[in-house]
């Protein structure tokens, strides 16, 4: 990897490509509406289709992080990008539900590419004195992606002749385009192979010690409920009585979509809030602490009976999003700094990647097999609620008091 002083402005080329990988992911929900009735799909088919672009990631992160030392980052960057644009564009000519599931799936593997060397070239090409804000910025690509998919697809799929083939397409094209960009400006790694056995040892070293594993499980609490909850908010409240002269949808897929840029402005601001010093661990306390409250305030009550409707219900959907950001910003923050003696960086945040992205895949899963269960959302706080608390305990136990708690993780 260059070093940091030629790769001043290239590491925000890299959170681009990853909000633009993320937006893969992101481009569903407002169009799952029209796909379950063009392909004829039941309530958890779709929630199994929210979920599959996160297979690549919850089986192969580490899988992902061996290409990445035997390619290098830049090299596995523009894979990941030809996987999310190719498979984009073959999705936009799926005749059922099968094909489809199998190019999200393909472009799950794109973003796992992208998503494990994005953190770690953050690290490298951002100046010093920088560092925490840019990997604010990295932490917020979801929010920002989840603001621009989600709201793009609202206004597209509901105001004009666009369908979701076309938008599928608009995303395959767009991401593919903007790879010569990635070519040019990030600085390409060091040459060298590192073989396989190296490789192995690498990641035999980091995976080892207890600590990648906790960081993963905490990420996999925030990502298990937001992911889910964002992913049907569009279906969740598309039926609600919404006194509007604009179409339900387009005012649902908007609300939606600010609910996720709140996450994003959010990561940001836990960047700034980490540079001056605010403990980790009592981030992620008050994080995860807050995502359980307002989870069970958009679920539990029936807001029907509530004057304003949804209204109060978003509210507490926008204040669980920005509050669960102090989540990942936090987690990533201490993730590329924790490799042992011997490990991998890469090797670290493949395992956390495969652990949250499983989390992802499972999350919807579990939320629309509940709602179908009881025949409403209003259950669903209970998935939320746990996957809080199982987050809140590993921080107690695994993520010590202080502004830089891991300062010597690791060291001889």
């Amino acid at each position: 990897m260059a070093t940091t002083g030629s790769g001043t402005r290239a590491w925000t080329v890299v959170v681009i490509t990853g909000i633009l990988a993320a937006m893969h992911i992101w481009k569903l929900p407002a169009a799952l509406d029209y796909i379950r009735a063009d392909l004829g799909i039941n309530l958890v088919a779709a929630g199994a289709l929210v979920g599959v672009v996160q297979i690549a990631g919850g089986l192969g992160g580490l899988a992902a992080s061996v290409v990445a030392e035997r390619l290098g980052t830049k090299n596995t960057l523009l894979v990941g990008m030809g996987c999310a644009g190719l498979a984009s564009l073959i999705g936009a000519f799926a005749p059922n539900t099968g094909w489809l599931m199998t190019t999200r799936a393909i472009e799950g593997i794109g973003f796992i590419l992208i998503t494990v060397v994005a953190p770690g070239m953050v690290r490298a090409l951002a100046p010093p004195e920088k560092v925490n804000g840019a990997m604010g910025w990295w932490g917020a690509f979801q929010g920002v992606a989840l603001f621009l998919g989600v709201g793009i697809s609202a206004v597209l799929l509901n105001a004009t002749p666009v369908s979701w083939n076309m938008w599928w397409l608009m995303m395959g094209v767009g991401t593919l385009a903007f790879m010569p960009v990635v070519a040019a400006r990030v600085p390409a790694d060091p040459p060298g192979v590192v073989h396989l056995k190296a490789i192995a040892r690498l990641i035999g070293a980091s995976i080892k010690t207890p600590l990648p594993w906790a960081l993963g499980l905490i990420f996999s609490s925030y990502t298990l409920q937001w992911g889910a909850v964002l992913s049907f908010l569009p279906t969740i409240f598309s039926a609600a009585d919404i006194e509007t002269g604009l179409d339900v949808a387009i005012v649902v897929g908007l609300a939606t979509a600010v609910v996720g840029g709140l996450n994003g402005l959010a990561n940001i601001l836990t960047g700034v809030l980490l540079q001056r010093g605010h403990p980790p661990r009592r981030l992620l306390l008050i994080g995860l602490g807050t995502m359980a409250i307002m989870s069970t305030l958009v679920f539990a009550p029936d807001w029907s009976q509530v004057p304003g409707t949804v209204s109060w219900a978003l509210l507490a959907a926008g204040i669980f999003s920005f509050a669960g950001a102090l989540v990942p910003t936090t987690v990533t923050r201490q993730a590329v700094d924790i490799a042992p003696p011997g490990g991998s960086a890469s090797a670290v945040i493949g395992l956390i990647t495969q652990m949250f992205n499983l989390a992802n895949f499972i999350g919807p899963i579990i939320l629309s097999a509940i709602a179908a269960a009881a025949g409403t959302w209003q259950m669903s706080w209970a998935m939320t609620v746990t996957a809080s608390a199982i987050g809140i305990l590993t921080t107690l136990v695994f993520v010590p008091r202080g502004v830089d708690p891991f300062k010597s993780y690791g060291k001889v």
